[in-house]
């Protein structure tokens, strides 16, 4: 396997149980392989970081995630809706600091129209030109083609020439259907959420992929996972990093055993020798605290993420670790990495 050739799933099934130190240099390896070449030959010296902001722009939903501690319904009396002006007011405070793209996203609210998404990009485009917007999950487009009754590519490409830039992989949770009817059964079924990636890509929209583990799936559902991601990524090169994190328990209906760090790290690990044509694997930091967010550079990762100025959903679930720039440069830098501010397509901004 040193050698950067594919593995197949049930080579993947038992590597997964090889000793943890021996998955992480075999990644880390495959890490130097997939990146040696990247900025000018010194893809192994770089580790990467993005400053941005999650942007809830309502937490009004009607899916009922069972591992979701965030929505609301219209009858909760601290529902909201967040205007464009809002959402401009979040933005300029992430100019201040240096940052280049929001994460914006939401529940999957019954009765917004088409026009309150169009004019919300238009709003941002126009008074916020040099942000990225990174928005919208494959689960809100699937909702959206729905209560707008069009076409998922209409949508998709009427969100990209009001302003979207890019897509986020929310909603990815297992992308295995009787994994998903367990503890999602309302949200979009894994093919439909490929197939927003699949269409997104031909429009020329760039996205992330995400999984979501640690519940009631087991180790051949998150192999599935991410065959059916590579399988994507072989038909359209579309995807620009892969990130895994772990189900965070508290506050949510979703009755499971959370996992620790060290499967973390035995999952981030396995994805990125098994991802062979993802460029960039993400650390979470987020759930798993800025150490074990360092550990996981040497586990396949070469990027550590945001800066996430701002994060609404882990959090409600328990979790709420925040890292400023500078702690996060040193974070980097303690390897013995060079730490450089990136943007959404891992273009080097410093």
């Amino acid at each position: 396997m040193l050698d950067g050739g594919r593995i197949t799933s049930d080579e993947a099934k038992q590597l997964y149980f090889a000793p943890l130190t021996e998955l992480g240099e075999l990644a880390d390896a495959r890490r130097r392989q997939r990146k040696g070449a990247a900025y000018g030959g010194r893809g192994n010296e770089i580790v990467t970081y993005i400053i941005d902001r999650n942007i809830n722009y309502t937490n009004v939903c009607n899916v009922y995630c069972k591992f979701c501690a965030f929505m609301r319904t219209e009858r909760d009396d601290d529902h909201y809706v967040l205007t464009p002006e809002q959402i401009g007011e979040k933005i300029k405070e992430l100019e201040a600091i240096g940052g280049t793209q929001i994460l914006m996203q939401g529940g999957h609210h019954p009765k917004l129209g088409i026009d309150y998404y169009l004019n919300l990009l238009h709003y941002i485009r126009t008074n916020h030109p040099t942000i990225n917007i990174h928005g919208f999950s494959p689960p809100e487009f699937n909702h959206f083609a729905e209560v707008f009754k069009m076409s998922l590519e209409e949508v998709i490409r009427r969100f990209k020439e009001a302003g979207l830039g890019s897509i986020p992989g929310g909603g990815g949770e297992i992308l295995v259907d009787k994994i998903r009817n367990a503890i999602a059964p309302l949200k979009c079924d894994s093919d439909h959420w490929l197939e927003v990636m699949r269409i997104a890509h031909r429009l020329g929209l760039a996205s992330s992929a995400t999984m979501m583990f640690g519940h009631v799936e087991s180790v051949d559902d998150r192999i599935e996972h991410l065959r059916r991601l590579r399988e994507v990524q072989d038909e359209t090169g579309g995807f620009t990093a892969f990130i895994c994190w772990t189900f965070q328990p508290e506050n949510t209906r979703l009755k499971a055993t959370p996992v620790g760090s060290h499967e973390y790290l035995r999952m981030q690990a396995l994805s990125r020798i098994f991802l062979d044509n993802f460029d960039n694997v993400q650390s979470s930091w987020v759930t798993q605290g800025p150490k074990i967010g360092q550990v996981a550079l040497q586990y396949g990762a070469n990027d550590y993420g945001s800066v996430m100025m701002e994060e609404n959903v882990v959090s409600a679930a328990g979790t709420s670790f925040r890292l400023t720039v500078d702690e996060i440069k040193k974070a980097i830098s303690e390897l013995g990495y060079e730490a450089h501010q990136r943007d959404n397509w891992y273009q080097l901004l410093n």
